[in-house]
């Protein structure tokens, strides 16, 4: 049930086999349903997720009421709403299932014994804050300074395959236009 897990800190850190288990028994597996929402806006998040198995969409609704998906996590993806579980404020985004998912969810509060009882966790969860950083700068600066066929070829090569496991509403969302101009994009690539 961990092998993905183990997998994924392997790439930040070394962590004996003795120690991955200690780390590991603090996380709770959960089932997700198709549409069923983790977090809601408005709510206190106190857990990060691994998702083991799925899909999942991280959005909030903007002042119009529209969708705007600010990342998809597949397998081997984390979630969380940074903002609400660092500062405990109330949440902003929402995170659902898009499918039947399986998810490794660790509470703050366990996360924090971790830090005072393991360095190399707290080490490992600065350098995964860190990715997600840069992540987050090159999203914006994809948003703010590229056109929207730029940003739709990131997309598939960022996500390779989830195209297949998306709706087209679903992807357009994530590039921040419409499904119909997402069809557009694609009939001019195909014809490129």
């Amino acid at each position: 049930m961990f092998d993905l897990l183990y997998k994924n800190i392997s790439r930040y850190i070394d962590l004996p086999e003795e120690d991955f288990k200690q780390f590991a028994e603090l996380f709770q597996a959960k089932k997700i349903k198709k549409k069923e929402l983790i977090l809601k806006e408005g709510e206190y998040c106190l857990f990060e997720g691994f998702v083991r198995k799925g899909c999942f969409k991280i959005y909030y609704l903007n002042e119009n009421g529209f969708e705007q998906t600010l990342y998809f996590a597949v397998e081997g993806w984390w979630i969380t709403d940074l903002d609400s579980l660092i500062n405990h404020v109330p949440s902003t985004l929402n995170i659902e299932a898009l499918e039947d998912s399986e998810v490794l969810m660790i509470l703050k509060k366990d996360k924090e014994y971790l830090y005072e009882t393991m360095p190399r966790i707290e080490r490992l969860f600065r350098m995964m804050n860190q990715q997600s950083s840069v992540a987050l700068q090159r999203r914006i600066l994809s948003l703010t300074g590229k056109t929207a066929d730029k940003r739709y070829l990131e997309f598939l090569e960022k996500y390779p395959g989830l195209e297949q496991r998306l709706t087209q509403q679903q992807i357009a969302s994530y590039l921040g236009i419409t499904h119909e101009f997402l069809s557009k994009i694609r009939r001019k690539i195909k014809h490129t």
